[in-house]
């Protein structure tokens, strides 16, 4: 039976403040094949001294049914499946965009919203199309991203990172991918494709989920 924890801020800050460390991590595998996701893995997670694998390195090919209801449901899926295969401690993520006005459409079916092989240039315009009339925060949304750590064991964590922002009124930007363009930001005034990739990976919905991970890893 899996055991769900949950490391509240002040237990890790305790434990760290007091030495108190239960176990090393010496070595992780991310679910993942994308290159670009593992540089943001490894600048984050890097420092907890362990070894970080992609599938890829680790010799790995598997893609888990994401039949989860929630983001984090589906992280522990892919985590899970992994874990089982490799008796390793394993990492996933699930992410997606919420855009509250659709009732949190496209949310976990993010990747498949309109189907696997549209491209998001047309996912993107049906999404504008649909908050035709709506202004200002009637366009909120965020991007969410939910990250999960299955053990051996049975233990199990997650963590949620979000990024809040509005559905802008056209695409924008040549940093981003998926619906990055049309992701504004009101804060900074610009859309998340428009960011330089150092900024967006320090405001990004994975880049939180993954410093929270860390710090529950590190609690550990």
């Amino acid at each position: 039976e899996d055991i769900l924890l949950s490391v509240s801020w002040a237990e890790a800050t305790e434990r760290k403040s007091t030495g108190e460390r239960q176990m090393k991590i010496e070595k992780m595998i991310f679910a993942t094949g994308n290159e670009g996701k593992m540089r943001e893995v490894r600048m984050i997670l890097g420092d907890l001294g362990a070894e970080i694998l992609s599938l890829k390195e680790a010799g790995i090919q598997a893609e888990a049914e994401e039949n989860g209801t929630t983001f984090e449901e589906n992280a522990v899926i892919k985590a899970k499946e992994i874990m089982e295969k490799t008796g390793a401690l394993v990492l996933a993520d699930d992410s997606g965009l919420e855009v509250d006005a659709l009732n949190g459409e496209p949310g976990i079916y993010s990747a498949r919203y309109m189907g696997h092989e549209t491209s998001y240039h047309i996912k993107n315009k049906n999404l504008i199309e649909r908050l035709e009339g709506k202004t200002g925060e009637e366009r909120s949304a965020r991007f969410v991203c939910a990250i999960a750590a299955c053990f051996p064991d049975g233990r199990v964590l997650t963590t949620r990172g979000t990024m809040e922002g509005q559905i802008g009124y056209e695409e924008k930007g040549e940093n981003g991918f998926g619906y990055d363009p049309i992701f504004y930001l009101p804060e900074y005034q610009c859309y998340s494709g428009e960011l330089p990739l150092e900024e967006k990976n320090k405001l990004s919905h994975r880049g939180k989920a993954l410093r929270l991970m860390k710090e529950q890893l590190d609690a550990l």
